[in-house]
């Protein structure tokens, strides 16, 4: 199933309640969550699930270049994660 979504360019003021009604204008919305940084601000992206591949597929036509809050937004399906290769921290003994 490839139902999970990439919204990209939300306005900052967009939280996990907003992004799930804008979806919700086009189909059955499972998860929405916009990305947080540690001190609690939107970094302007987030994923949405919709509970069909069907249902995304029409979020992604309907939405994608949608104006909302204020902004464009971007829509495409979520790509896998690449792992995440080691980082050394900068002032670690080892």
């Amino acid at each position: 199933m490839d139902n999970k979504l990439f919204v990209a360019s939300l306005s900052f003021k967009i939280r996990d309640a907003e992004l799930s009604e804008i979806f919700a204008a086009v189909g059955v919305v499972v998860s929405a969550k916009v990305i947080m940084d540690r001190d609690g601000r939107s970094k302007g992206f987030g994923f949405v699930e919709m509970a069909t591949e069907e249902e995304a597929e029409e979020a992604i036509a309907k939405l994608h270049g949608s104006v909302q809050f204020g902004r464009a937004i971007v829509v495409s399906k979520q790509k896998p994660q690449e792992p995440r290769a080691f980082r050394q921290r900068a002032n670690t003994p080892y």
